[in-house]
């Protein structure tokens, strides 16, 4: 399986995502690649914010050595689930879907609520929460 986690500027929810997701895919034992991306190109080349980097690490996930990049349309093909942090996230990668099967691969992380950007509010700890529950959700899913 193969999972890319999107938020805005690809530095505070989708990296903690990206982690998050494969510590306990690989808990699990699950075969999974996870990667992350963003919809908006400020901070391209760079890594994660650091309260993401520290949240991260207080809970024993290392994404210090991510870079942040854009999404692109070819990640439709790469990836066969695609989750996004917000709706607004959301609405920005289906207006580049290509076809149903594109559209398809789209999911809020946690099913109909959002993960509030913590580049506003500096609540890492909390974004990390909702995120690990969602990542929870969807490995349990994928137990059963």
């Amino acid at each position: 399986m193969k999972i890319l986690m999107v938020c805005l500027g690809n530095i505070c929810r989708s990296p903690l995502a990206e982690g998050v997701m494969q510590h306990l895919a690989d808990e699990a034992g699950l075969d999974w690649q996870i990667d992350s991306a963003g919809t908006g190109n400020w901070h391209v080349g760079e890594g994660p914010h650091h309260g993401s980097v520290r949240t991260a690490k207080a809970h024993g996930i290392d994404i210090s050595g991510q870079v942040c990049r854009l999404f692109r349309v070819s990640d439709f093909d790469e990836f066969d689930r695609i989750y996004v942090m917000d709706k607004s996230n959301r609405t920005n990668i289906l207006n580049m879907a290509r076809n149903t099967e594109d559209t398809q691969k789209v999911k809020l992380l946690l099913g109909d609520a959002e993960v509030p950007d913590p580049y506003y509010t500096n609540l890492f700890e909390e974004a990390y929460g909702l995120i690990e529950d969602g990542c929870r959700k969807i490995i349990g899913e994928y137990q059963k």
